[in-house]
């Protein structure tokens, strides 16, 4: 199954667990599965029915917006990762 590794700040929402295994053809079906498991999760990946702005998803080491972003194809032994902008001053 696929699995998605999760970011510090987040793991406080998937019970402290560094990477989560998921089901799903698709990233969009990885992360709903991601999110059915952790709903709390939710609110920090969507705004609405879109992953937020500041959400990075990488599918190996190709973000999934220059793919085709949330109908980006999957594998049973694929890895994704959830990387949350940094910005600062």
């Amino acid at each position: 199954m696929p699995s998605i590794k999760i970011p510090t700040p987040l793991r406080a929402y998937t019970e402290n667990q560094a990477q989560v295994t998921v089901s799903g053809s698709t990233v969009g079906e990885a992360l709903e599965d991601l999110t059915s498991q952790y709903p709390d999760l939710r609110q920090h990946l969507y705004e609405g029915d879109k992953l937020r702005n500041f959400v990075n998803v990488f599918l190996g080491d190709e973000d999934v917006r220059f793919l085709d972003g949330l109908e980006t194809e999957i594998d049973e032994d694929d890895g994704l990762r959830i990387i949350p902008s940094i910005a600062g001053g």
